[in-house]
């Protein structure tokens, strides 16, 4: 099997998770096993009710919060951080037979503070030789940075949020 490669979608322009769920397609349609791990989102998107019907993929989320991390007090930030911490464990376990692992949103959790990044980078440090990652979010540090062999910026030029144009489903959700 090919040596697998890490890629990060990042930036502040829409289509990160668009990508990787491209990418997560595209190697689940030509028979590879993939794992999605979406970090910080619970809500219904449209990609994920169509993924769940794509044979090879395995969708596993974050608890779906009430709150975003800044509005949480300590013991329900000590929370996420646990349910995050967790949930990373969930998506580098078992992973003999696994072409692709996506990694939704982690550079957010981690510049959240719900994932500790020295311990990521040491799951990627240490990733089987065969399993491509994705992940993606805004702002990854020098130190993913370094480690990816793909670095994909979205750039911002104008988006309808700007004008209080709230996220449409089956577009933007």
């Amino acid at each position: 099997m090919e040596q697998g490669l890490i890629h990060i979608y990042c930036g502040d322009g829409k289509g990160k998770t668009t990508c990787a769920f491209g990418l997560a397609l595209r190697c689940a349609g030509t028979g590879g096993n993939v794992r999605i791990v979406q970090f910080l989102k619970g809500g219904e998107t449209g990609e994920v009710a169509a993924m769940k019907h794509v044979p090879n993929v395995e969708i596993l989320r974050a608890k779906q919060g009430t709150k975003f991390t800044f509005q949480m007090n300590e013991a329900e930030r000590a929370q996420a951080k646990a349910d995050h911490m967790t949930l990373l464990d969930q998506a580098f376990a078992q992973t003999d037979g696994l072409r692709m692992l996506v990694l939704d949103e982690i550079m957010a959790a981690c510049s959240t503070g719900v994932v500790e990044e020295k311990y990521l980078i040491k799951l990627l440090e240490g990733k089987p030789e065969q399993l491509e990652i994705v992940m993606t979010g805004r702002n990854p540090s020098d130190k993913l940075l370094a480690l990816a062999d793909y670095i994909t910026e979205m750039k911002k030029t104008r988006h309808p949020y700007d004008k209080g144009i709230a996220a449409r489903r089956g577009i933007e959700r």
